[in-house]
């Protein structure tokens, strides 16, 4: 089931895809996909419903970010190898994480804006986890239970700030509009996260063409993993680390200028379309 929110920004409401690719309404159901809206419960009362039953939505109209509320945005570094190797940093013996700010959340084709005074803004094509149900001391086996969802994320970074300017990785990820998601939110049970489909383009320009199956931490131990430091609540997002491609790692490195237009895909959770401008 492929699960959106629509609407102009802060008022969205919750829909589903039906088989014609049609968002009907569901906001007489549950009232957001947030919270315990991404529960087991709610998700089944979704997935029982007669989609022709439910208002259209008409077309054209604007995807938000298909979770609503994010609390948690958590990030996992250098989770690709090949990636690790042209940022020149060594793979990790246990996940790098570290926090987006949930203020950085955005619709799948919203505009991304360069910071002010911003020279080095990246782009990364990333697998994101929702979480549906409180997670805590999780077990790998059992990780998948938690979650609601996946959905494609892009990682957008600024390099200095993010590497230049001391301290935590933080600073270069949690900018305005430097977290899009969507544009659907597919319920785990469609999607089979060991070996999916990853690009990236810039201006019709393929720049990152990788696949999950060269996650060095699967999603599984991922959640297992991250659940011993902190408690995932519902709403709360896991993106998972990009592969190689990015901006930095170009020789010479590369990165966003207003104007730009990306294309960011990942098989079967859909397709985001950003132009960037200046903040």
């Amino acid at each position: 089931m492929k699960l959106v929110r629509f609407g102009a920004s802060g008022a969205e409401k919750p829909g589903l895809v039906d088989a014609d690719g049609r968002i009907r309404d569901i906001s007489s159901v549950v009232a957001d996909l947030a919270g315990d809206g991404l529960s087991d419960d709610s998700i089944s009362t979704l997935r029982a419903l007669d989609p022709a039953s439910l208002p259209l939505v008409p077309e054209g109209v604007r995807l938000g970010a298909c979770v609503g509320r994010v609390g948690n945005f958590i990030a996992v570094g250098l989770n690709y190898a090949d990636h690790a190797a042209e940022s020149g940093m060594a793979v990790p013996s246990e996940p790098v994480l570290f926090n987006k700010a949930p203020s950085c959340v955005v619709g799948p084709d919203d505009t991304v804006l360069i910071p002010r005074g911003s020279e080095k803004t990246d782009w990364e094509v990333e697998l994101a986890v929702v979480i549906g149900k409180r997670a805590s001391y999780v077990s790998e086996a059992e990780a998948l239970d938690y979650v609601a969802g996946f959905c494609v994320c892009n990682d957008v970074s600024e390099r200095a700030y993010q590497i230049e300017r001391g301290g935590q990785w933080m600073k270069g990820k949690g900018c305005p509009t430097f977290g899009p998601l969507g544009p659907w939110l597919v319920t785990r049970d469609e999607v089979d996260t060991s070996d999916l489909a990853m690009t990236l383009s810039v201006n019709g320009e393929r720049v990152q063409n990788g696949s999950t199956s060269t996650m060095v931490f699967k999603v599984p131990f991922l959640i297992h993993y991250i659940s011993q430091f902190l408690i995932l609540e519902p709403g709360d997002v896991i993106t998972t680390g990009t592969p190689p491609g990015v901006g930095m790692g170009m020789k010479p490195p590369r990165y966003l200028k207003p104007g730009d237009r990306m294309e960011v895909s990942i098989a079967g959770l859909g397709t985001q379309r950003q132009t960037v401008a200046a903040a």
